[in-house]
C-alpha cells in the first residue's frame, strides 16, 4: 500500500522555506533603503549590497521551487502508478472469477480499492502541489522583475540620492549663514575694515604739511565760496576781502 501523505511535510516544507526567502528578499530590499536614508551611507554601497542580498534569496528562491516541482512530479508518477496498480489488481480479480476462485478474486479487488484511493489521495493533494507550484513561480517572477528593475535604476537611484544629500548640505550652510555664524563674522570684518580706513584717513590729515593742508581745505571750499561770493553780489553785499596765506616756514 502506497503512503498517501509521505510527500507532505517535504513539500509543504520547500513551500514555506520560498515563501519565506520572497519575503526576507523584500524585507532586505526596504531595511537596506531605509538604512541609506536614516543613516547617510555611501548609496552605491547599500544597493550593491542589496542587489547580492537579493540575488542570493533569488537563487535559493529557485531551488526551492525546482525541488517543489519535483515533489509534484513525483506525486504524479506515484499517482498513475497507483491507478497502474489498481487495474493490476482488477484484472487479477477478473481472472480468478474466471478460474471460480472468488476468495481470491474477492482479495484482489480489495487491494484494487486500496490502490484507488491512494491515487485518489495523491490526485487531491496533486490540485493543492500545482496551485502552490504557481504561486511560488508568480512570487519568483516578480522578485526577477524587481532585481531588474534595481539593477537598471540603481545608477539613477545613486545620482539623486547624492543630488539630494548635496542640496541638503547647502541648504545646511545657507542656513547656518542666516542665522548668525558667518554672516555676524562678515559684518564685524567689515566694520574693522572701515574703522582702519578712518583711521588711515584721520593720520594722513595730522601728519601732512600744514601748508599743503591749507591749499587743500581752500580747493575743497573753492566752489562754496565762489557760490556765497555770488550770493552776496546779487544781494548787494560786498565779499570780504581773502585771507592772507602765513608766511611759509
Amino acid at each position: 500500500m502506497l503512503n498517501q501523505g509521505a510527500n507532505l511535510p517535504s513539500y509543504f516544507g520547500d513551500w514555506e522555506n520560498a515563501m519565506g526567502l520572497f519575503d526576507r528578499a523584500f524585507r532586505t530590499l526596504r531595511a537596506n533603503l531605509n538604512g541609506m536614508v536614516n543613516q547617510a551611507e555611501d548609496p552605491a554601497k547599500v544597493l550593491e549590497q542589496t542587489l547580492l542580498e537579493m540575488e542570493s534569496n533569488l537563487l535559493q528562491l529557485r531551488q526551492a521551487v525546482a525541488q517543489a516541482i519535483a515533489t509534484q512530479k513525483r506525486t504524479e508518477r506515484q499517482s498513475a502508478q497507483a491507478q497502474t496498480t489498481a487495474q493490476e489488481w482488477y484484472n487479477r480479480a477478473e481472472l480468478a472469477l474466471q478460474k471460480g476462485d472468488e476468495a481470491t478474486a474477492r482479495q484482489a479487488l480489495t487491494r484494487r480499492q486500496t490502490s484507488l484511493e491512494a491515487a485518489q489521495a495523491m490526485d487531491s493533494q496533486l490540485v493543492q502541489q500545482r496551485q502552490v507550484v504557481a504561486t511560488m513561480k508568480e512570487n519568483m517572477h516578480r522578485l526577477e522583475t524587481k532585481i531588474a528593475e534595481a539593477k537598471t535604476k540603481k545608477d539613477l537611484y545613486i545620482a539623486r540620492a547624492r543630488s539630494a544629500e548635496a542640496s541638503q548640505r547647502l541648504q545646511e550652510m545657507i542656513g547656518g549663514f542666516s542665522s548668525g555664524g558667518a554672516k555676524t563674522a562678515f559684518d564685524q570684518m567689515e566694520q574693522r575694515v572701515l574703522d582702519l580706513e578712518a583711521r588711515s584717513e584721520a593720520m594722513q590729515d595730522l601728519s601732512g604739511d600744514p601748508l599743503e593742508r591749507q591749499f587743500t581745505a581752500l580747493e575743497r571750499g573753492g566752489p562754496v565760496e565762489q557760490e556765497l561770493d555770488a550770493m552776496k553780489a546779487r544781494l548787494g553785499q560786498s565779499a570780504p576781502a581773502p585771507e592772507s596765506l602765513p608766511p611759509a616756514s
